[in-house]
């Protein structure tokens, strides 16, 4: 299920022209990704709380959250095409609301250890590079058919999301056609990627965030 949604959401992106190699696919994946995964685990800590009693603090205001501008559902449960955004409309959202109100989080964290404070660095280094709203929305909604609850998802998410990385090291620009050496890739690979891999994405598929 995954391997096939990644290689069709890889192909959405190469029509786009500002990513042209395995790197920026992968980070064009990542950052969807992660707020769909974000969105999933508030909501399952936020049931957890109610059960309790207590009440759950979400990390994001509810216009940022992936129900709210990504994919809002209606009562059946399937996505509102009436309220969700596409188009100029969704790209703009995403470039002149959704990053620059992420990396706010890095001013209002309260230290540098805190999830608010990578999330804040990280959408502070890295820019959607999809330019057709359009183009969003179908990987946007490719994204949000996958689950990552069950434990055996997660393994598989995060085996083949790092596999995707390593694939990074024999990946060219116009489709292959220009290979570049494994040292040179990982040498060019953004720290916001980075950062992204090894402090967020890969540690909420294997149960550390």
């Amino acid at each position: 299920m995954f391997e096939q949604a990644f290689k069709n959401i890889d192909d959405v992106l190469r029509k786009e022209a500002g990513c042209t190699t395995e790197l920026d696919y992968t980070e064009q994946t990542s950052w969807l990704l992660f707020l769909k995964y974000l969105d999933g685990l508030a909501q399952d800590r936020a049931d957890e709380a109610a059960l309790d009693g207590k009440k759950y603090s979400y990390i994001l205001d509810k216009a940022y959250r992936w129900e709210s501008w990504a994919a809002p559902k209606g009562k059946d449960g399937k996505l509102d095409h009436n309220t969700a955004m596409t188009g100029d409309d969704l790209r703009d959202f995403v470039n002149g609301k959704l990053f620059p109100y992420l990396h706010g989080f890095k001013q209002r964290a309260s230290g540098p250890d805190t999830i608010e404070y990578k999330i804040g660095e990280i959408f502070g280094e890295i820019k959607s590079r999809i330019q057709s709203g359009y183009n969003l929305r179908e990987i946007i909604e490719r994204i949000d058919e996958l689950r990552f609850r069950p434990q055996t998802e997660k393994h598989e998410l995060s085996h083949l999301y790092e596999a995707k990385i390593k694939s990074m090291g024999n990946a060219g620009r116009n489709g292959g056609e220009y290979y570049t050496p494994r040292p040179l890739i990982y040498d060019r690979k953004p720290a916001a990627l980075a950062a992204l891999e090894k402090s967020l994405l890969l540690q909420a598929f294997t149960g550390e965030l």
